[in-house]
């Protein structure tokens, strides 16, 4: 089983800027995924295990970038210009698949979340 630890959550203000981190126990393809009360859990990028192909969802392309340090088996999420409805937990996850990957069932293993709180 993958291990995945996140971090660098917390409350910023609507415009503001946050980088979450998570850290593998291994290289695989990852993607992190949020997901608000009342919502499902969102998929938000992907990464594969190169760091040679990404991709974003409509709601965060341009504002969101997904990278990773191979050396450090860490992914990040630079998360810009942050609005209210950002507000969720984030999670990533690790694939088995090669590529990339952007539906929630073809990921096998989770972090335990972190708050992002936007305020306005």
């Amino acid at each position: 089983q993958v291990q995945l630890v996140e971090s660098g959550g917390g409350l910023v203000q609507a415009g503001g800027s946050l980088r979450l981190s998570c850290a593998a126990s291994g290289r695989y393809t990852m993607g992190w995924f949020r997901q608000a009360p009342t919502n499902g859990r969102e998929f938000l990028a992907t990464v594969s295990s190169s760091g040679g192909s990404t991709y974003y969802a409509d709601s965060v392309k341009g504002r969101f970038t997904i990278s990773r340090d191979n050396a450090k088996n860490t992914v990040y999420l630079q998360m810009n210009t942050l609005k209210p409805e950002d507000t969720a937990v984030y999670y990533c996850a690790a694939s088995g698949l090669p590529g990339i990957a952007t539906i929630r069932n073809e990921y096998d293993d989770w972090g335990q979340g972190t708050q992002v709180t936007v305020s306005s």
